[in-house]
């Protein structure tokens, strides 16, 4: 009797057995510890009660708008909108559980993705061979000094750098017209634009 046939007798129901030929047993192949992984998960599956996070009723929210929840008294967050949720943390340095992205980095993150999505719109509509592009973000909040056109020197002013990444056959021009097409992403335009925030309080059961 070979090695794996005894710990399939061994084994406690439930227990299913499927032969995988040419895989050695660390399944150093990406393809086969894929397709295990996969098996694994459609297998389980039947044996595992629904998560209480399956099974929690989703806040109504309108087209357009965020909800934001606490999930703890620290600063774990759901956030939702009308067909998606997600969560937001904070790092572990900073006394988090880095369950999800920080608050900067959703602000990143929404800059990056309306370039990129606009990048690949523009270039799409002009048949521009634009093959992949990347966009990198970081922020950062640098001395007034630094920067030739602010007014208060001294003080510190927020700045987002975007690194913009375009592969393709492109002529100079192409790539000039792009990255001024970047700049006319509406999320950066927002930026750009000094929103005003207005807040106000919501009584408890009212509603929001």
């Amino acid at each position: 009797m070979s090695i794996p046939e005894k710990i399939y007798k061994e084994a406690l129901h439930p227990k299913s057995f499927i032969s995988l030929d040419n895989a050695d047993h660390l399944l150093s192949r990406r393809e086969d510890s894929e397709y295990v992984a996969r098996c694994i998960s459609t297998w389980v599956s039947r044996f595992l009660p629904e998560t209480d996070a399956a099974s929690t009723e989703k806040p109504s929210v309108k087209e357009g708008h965020v909800r934001v929840e606490e999930i703890d008294r620290k600063f774990a967050r759901d956030v939702f909108t009308d067909d998606h949720h997600w969560i937001a943390d904070e790092p572990v340095k900073l006394g988090g559980k880095n369950s999800g992205p920080d608050p900067y980095e959703q602000l990143l993150s929404a800059l990056g993705t309306c370039t990129s999505m606009t990048l690949r719109m523009y270039a799409n509509h002009k048949n521009i061979a634009l093959d992949e592009v990347i966009v990198e973000l970081s922020h950062q909040r640098k001395h007034a000094e630094d920067c030739i056109d602010c007014e208060n020197k001294g003080s510190l002013i927020d700045t987002l750098e975007r690194r913009i990444t375009l592969k393709g056959e492109l002529s100079d021009a192409q790539r000039v017209r792009l990255m001024e097409i970047a700049d006319r992403c509406p999320v950066h335009k927002t930026l750009e634009n000094n929103p005003k925030i207005t807040s106000s309080v919501v009584s408890e059961g009212s509603e929001s």
